[in-house]
């Protein structure tokens, strides 16, 4: 037999991977292939293997199309592609999906003096005091706190500064665990009285027998990676056959979909028993006394209430048309639903954020972090510090502000409030789309860069007044449209240099690679 005929148990396929690409690969990553289609299950009797062959031919095909970025002056060491998914999303950095956030190690690589022995200089150091004025999730902010550095975040939603808050926050975990299980108890007792779990039960037996017959995994992705099946064809004929087991079984346990209105985002992108259940939790979640542990609970029921909306599940991130039907999903290569429960989910978010939250207690240093919610034009920086924390504000005043890390709003690409429109509605957050940056719906004309070159100016001019003089700023940016040295000269500043980095490992599982800039400004 070839050496690439060879057939590997999952563990093998494991090693062999991770020393092909110089990075780890767990036997999960190799058990996502085969679900995924991407290649052959061999072996039966409980034995699996796989082939290679088709391992290099994979890997090969991947390495082509990630690398076809083809600038010269690319920095390859900061793409960060030998990290595990995990690792890019360690503790509580995946506390709360949110679309347009760098990786952690991005800011350890600039901030940490220790990351790489070959940097030629050093700009942060324990003790200092960085801040991130495009705040966002708060990645800066936590790793902030790993490093031993003080940081300040501002944002201008008041559901971002809630995330970054609820992440660098400290918690009585036990107490938290103890809210959690009473709204657990609570909302099954509140199911108790109705169908809707009796009804899922038997739907989801109803298309696990469907979906073994006709989509059987992962036999079924692996002949239409390899054309061998016209997916779109067989899969409306099975998804109309469906159908009508789906109806008869709404019918038989009385279960109603539609809300009569649909005027609010939770009445259009929610079935009705879901908007109950949501709507039943977040009144007794708005009743407790305690601000941190009601914002942590917040961050739960948002975070199960996203992935609970009426859409399919690869338009997750960007939505379309609500659904309120099984349908044929492509990404999982079956027959699918939309949920009519939060209860699942509530019970497994609740246990991943408190075992995060409690992860990051075992390694957090004892350091000031804190996100203002504001505009980071005008925000009086100490005058806010002084409302919430008088001894980082005494700090902030005595020893100034370091420097600057942050990820700017590119130019039209992202409506920042209308991501977490859900979560706004719910909890009747105060909305501030008027004072975004560079926000979706003003496009990327001519005016509306103009706008953003002078708001991200701003921007920095406010920082300086509160930076020693010395001062280093970083920031992340995908500057196609070169505005950035034109933000630098109406700051007073200079671009010292820029590094490139290649962008390789998306959120949202959209793996198409683009370069980002992250430049380094200080004053003239």
């Amino acid at each position: 037999m070839a050496e690439e005929d060879k057939l590997l148990n999952i563990n093998e396929a494991s090693k062999w991977a991770s020393e092909y690409l110089h990075r780890k690969v767990t036997k999960s990553n190799i058990e996502y292939l085969i679900q995924y289609g991407r290649i052959n299950k061999y072996g039966n009797n409980g034995y699996t293997y796989v082939s290679l062959s088709e391992l290099i031919n994979y890997y090969d095909k991947l390495k082509k199309e990630k690398f076809e970025i083809k600038d010269s002056d690319i920095n390859w060491t900061l793409a960060f592609d030998n990290y595990t998914e995990a690792e890019r999303t360690k503790h509580v950095h995946r506390l709360h999906p949110y679309k347009g956030k760098f990786i952690p190690q991005l800011v350890e690589y600039f901030l940490d003096s220790h990351t790489d022995e070959y940097k030629k200089e050093v700009y942060f150091h324990k003790g200092d005091i960085v801040i991130d004025p495009f705040c966002g999730s708060g990645t800066t902010l936590v790793q902030c706190n790993e490093l031993g550095i003080h940081a300040i975040g501002i944002d201008i939603s008041e559901f971002n500064s809630l995330i970054s808050n609820c992440k660098v926050s400290k918690y009585n975990l036990v107490e938290l665990y103890e809210y959690v299980n009473n709204l657990t108890y609570a909302l099954k007792n509140y199911l108790s009285s109705s169908k809707t779990l009796e009804f899922e039960e038997k739907l989801n037996e109803k298309l696990n027998e469907f979906n073994n017959k006709y989509f059987p995994s992962p036999e079924f992705k692996y002949l239409i990676n390899r054309k061998e099946i016209d997916e779109n064809i067989y899969a409306k004929e099975k998804e109309n056959e469906f159908l009508k087991i789906y109806n008869e079984l709404l019918k038989e346990y009385d279960i109603e979909v539609f809300t009569e209105k649909t005027e609010r985002f939770i009445d259009k992108w929610f079935i009705k028993p879901v908007k109950e259940e949501l709507e039943f939790l977040s009144n007794k979640i708005k009743k407790i006394e305690n601000k941190k542990t009601r914002d942590i609970l917040i961050i739960i029921l948002s975070r199960t209430m996203r992935s609970c909306r009426a859409t399919t599940h690869y338009d997750l991130a960007t939505l379309k048309e609500p659904i309120y039907t099984t349908y044929y999903c492509h990404k999982h290569g079956k027959i699918c639903k939309p949920l009519f429960s939060i209860l699942k989910w509530w019970e497994t978010y609740s246990k991943d954020i408190i075992k995060r939250l409690d992860e990051f207690n075992k390694i957090r240093t004892n350091t000031f972090q804190y996100c203002i919610t504001g505009d980071s034009r005008y925000v009086d920086i100490y005058c806010e510090l002084n409302k919430t924390n008088n001894q980082f504000y005494e700090l902030v005043k005595s020893k100034k502000i370091k420097g600057i890390f942050s990820s700017p709003p590119y130019v039209g690409l992202i409506d920042y409030h209308e991501q977490h429109a859900y979560a706004y509605e719910l909890f009747g957050f105060k909305r501030n789309d008027d004072k975004e940056i560079g926000p979706l719906y003003k496009g990327q004309n001519k005016n509306a860069k103009d706008e953003y070159i002078q708001g991200i100016s701003y921007v920095l001019i406010n920082c300086k007044k509160f930076m020693c003089e010395d001062y280093d700023i970083f920031l992340v940016a995908n500057d196609k449209y070169e505005l950035y040295p034109k933000i630098a000269e109406k700051s007073g500043m200079y671009i010292v240099e820029y590094f490139k980095r290649p962008v390789l490992n998306r959120t949202e599982k959209d793996n198409n690679p683009y370069s980002e800039t992250i430049f380094h400004l200080k004053a003239k």
